[in-house]
């Protein structure tokens, strides 16, 4: 494209009232901001004087021109009203009485946000651009009740995630992917069969050793699947050198980008392979920015985070009998729907327990409970829950998991290959592949081979 044409493109796509609601006024027809709330900057400045202004790089147009060529990711799209009826929402959680009328019809300047993301101390790079304020406008308009309850769910979740971000030595800002990728939610399902906090597919999640069968489904497991998504994450880092890139890889997966930087003439920014890039990719990236951003500066927008009622404090146990949630709902006089939400990898109420040792969660008070009780716990009705005739056939298809042995591959090691760029090759996990050749750690030289099974 000439460069005066893409200026020209570039100027019309920050200053045109477009379909996806970039840039657009809130108070009518003279150009000028809503003012009604104090303290809001009105200053008006294209996309282009921001960049230069703050350093940040404008994203480029689509193909089309269309600045707005790209699909919001579906968790922003996700119905708020079954968020809110969700045993977590409902137990937990409870809405604060706090008056936010007026702040939905209020959009502060480019230069404020800008300036707000810049302040942002990230390893993530947050530049701010129109697709960006598209991602914004979405949370602090149309999805305020989802953000509430965003705030609010975060106390249970973000603990456990921050802590293995510590533990692996990863960017804090990565905690936020599960606002993009399920909008908190530990049950979510996509539309393409995406499951759980970190929106697994049954390929990857495979690979991140979460088994899938017709009795548990691991990427429902919060901490499990946490464990997974920043184990990936972290490979396709190692994969990329670049967190943008490796972010982009996690919802297209790295294939695409590859194929996206290729068609670039090898560039590797973000923003520079944006128009090769799968739709729903291109906003991926924005909706993360736009995620921190809204988790960060929520209350500059008049958003109130729903109130968590953390209960008392959960414990685990190893079940290795076939249980039943009923089992322990009727015997410990638990609530069978907290059991269900303690533990949403348990796809049918039923552990099966037979052929491994599975972790349960409970209250603590219901862990004493259950310890006092055990042998009446897996003696109450079990032959309504566990009939002979369906033991076998149960235990079978809990069996077919997803690690089983295959054929032998012999892998030469390049240069520049690290484990987590050969698991993604190969998809399997870094963990199979140093149990396959007995590894103590992940040190790798080129030239020796290695045993896959495929």
């Amino acid at each position: 494209m000439h460069k005066t044409t893409y200026k020209i493109l570039l100027i019309l796509s920050a200053a045109t009232f477009l379909s996806c609601g970039i840039l657009k006024n809130s108070s009518g027809n003279d150009g000028t901001e809503n003012s009604d709330i104090s303290g809001l900057q009105t200053q008006k400045v294209t996309p282009t004087q921001i960049a230069t202004d703050f350093k940040f790089e404008v994203g480029p147009v689509s193909n089309e021109g269309d600045t707005c060529s790209f699909d919001i990711p579906e968790s922003m799209t996700a119905n708020t009203d079954s968020l809110l009826s969700s045993w977590q929402a409902r137990t937990l959680l409870r809405k604060l009485d706090c008056n936010t009328t007026g702040w939905e019809n209020i959009r502060m300047t480019d230069t404020m946000y800008a300036k707000r993301l810049g302040s942002m101390l990230t390893a993530v790079r947050m530049p701010y651009n129109s697709m960006v304020s598209s991602c914004i406008d979405r949370y602090t308009k149309k999805n305020r009740s989802q953000v509430s309850y965003m705030l609010g769910i975060s106390e249970f979740y973000m603990p456990m995630i921050e802590e293995e971000i510590d533990r692996m030595g990863l960017p804090h800002e990565l905690k936020y992917l599960p606002i993009i990728e399920s909008a908190m939610n530990p049950k979510a399902k996509s539309r393409m069969g995406a499951k759980g906090l970190w929106q697994f597919m049954f390929t990857t999640g495979k690979q991140y050793g979460l088994k899938s069968n017709n009795y548990i489904d691991e990427r429902f497991d919060p901490l499990k699947s946490t464990r997974a998504a920043l184990t990936y994450l972290k490979d396709l880092y190692d994969m990329f050198g670049n967190w943008e890139l490796a972010i982009a890889a996690y919802n297209c997966g790295p294939g695409n980008v590859n194929k996206a930087i290729k068609r670039s003439g090898g560039k590797t920014d973000f923003w520079k392979i944006y128009r090769w890039l799968p739709k729903e990719t291109r906003g991926y990236l924005p909706g993360f920015i736009a995620a921190n951003y809204i988790m960060t500066f929520y209350e500059d927008h008049g958003i109130c985070p729903m109130e968590p009622n953390i209960p008392v404090a959960t414990d685990t146990i190893h079940i290795n009998k076939n249980l039943h949630f009923k089992q322990i709902a009727d015997v410990c006089g638990a609530d069978i729907e907290e059991i269900r939400a303690l533990n949403p990898q348990f796809i049918k109420d039923v552990i099966p327990g037979e052929n491994e040792t599975y972790v349960l969660r409970l209250r603590n008070e219901m862990i004493t409970r259950f310890v006092e009780n055990e042998d009446s716990i897996y003696k109450h009705n079990a032959e309504v829950h566990f009939p002979q005739v369906n033991v076998e056939k149960m235990l079978k298809e809990a069996k077919k998991n997803d690690d089983g042995a295959g054929n032998l591959i012999r892998h030469k090691i390049k240069n520049g290959e690290t484990l987590g760029k050969i698991a993604i090759k190969y998809r399997v996990t870094v963990k199979q592949i140093m149990r396959w050749n007995n590894m103590r750690n992940t040190k790798i030289r080129a030239g020796k081979y290695l045993k896959i099974y495929k």
